[in-house]
């Protein structure tokens, strides 16, 4: 499957609005890096793996989503669009790859649909830890990650979206949704802008 990790090397293509995410207020959130992706999470662990370091040497929550269906009653409309395919709980396909950085004891946060706040008391979370601003990474970019930033930006999160440690189904799917997320809800970065934003060079 294409992904679009060739055209997202710089936020800077994309970035409408420049903003530096602020380390004491930010919350990192890698969204449904699962074996049912692999096949267009694969070329983007390493940038993923690369925010997850950043943000742990600068004290920033990590936080991970795995999307999983138990029943039939949390399909929703999803069951309908998808023909059935969707992931169950319990398969493999529905574990974080085994590549991620992910430590014992990071925050899971379960979801079963695009949204990472939809009944998953993310939000809630979120306030507890004061935080203010996400930065989103993951996949898909223009399903669960633009969901998950739409949804933090009307919910008055600040929104710091990745291109370089997001991906989707296709080039063309990605950029769009790299263009509309830095019209109207995110601020761009990829890890060159944070590492920068969080050594203080910019």
């Amino acid at each position: 499957m294409a992904t679009e990790s060739a055209i997202s090397s710089s936020y800077k293509k994309y970035a409408i609005r420049k903003r530096d995410p602020n380390p004491k207020s930010s919350a990192l959130l890698v969204i449904d890096v699962q074996n049912y992706f692999s096949s267009m999470a694969k070329p983007i662990i390493p940038a993923i793996n690369t925010a997850i370091d950043l943000c742990r040497r600068a004290s920033v929550p990590v936080i991970f989503t795995r999307h999983r269906h138990k029943s039939p009653d949390d399909y929703g409309v999803l069951g309908e669009w998808w023909n059935g395919d969707l992931i169950m709980d319990g398969t493999p396909e529905a574990e974080l790859m085994a590549e991620l950085g992910r430590r014992d004891g990071d925050q899971v946060v379960e979801k079963n649909t695009y949204s990472a706040f939809r009944g998953t008391g993310l939000e809630e979370r979120l306030r507890e830890m004061g935080v203010e601003e996400v930065i989103v990474t993951g996949v898909m970019t223009n399903l669960c990650c633009e969901t998950t930033a739409r949804e933090a930006f009307v919910r008055n999160f600040r929104v710091f979206f990745s291109t370089d440690a997001t991906a989707t189904a296709s080039p063309e799917l990605h950029e769009a949704t790299l263009k509309n997320l830095a019209y109207g809800f995110a601020y761009m970065v990829d890890c060159p802008r944070l590492q920068d934003a969080f050594s203080g060079k910019n």
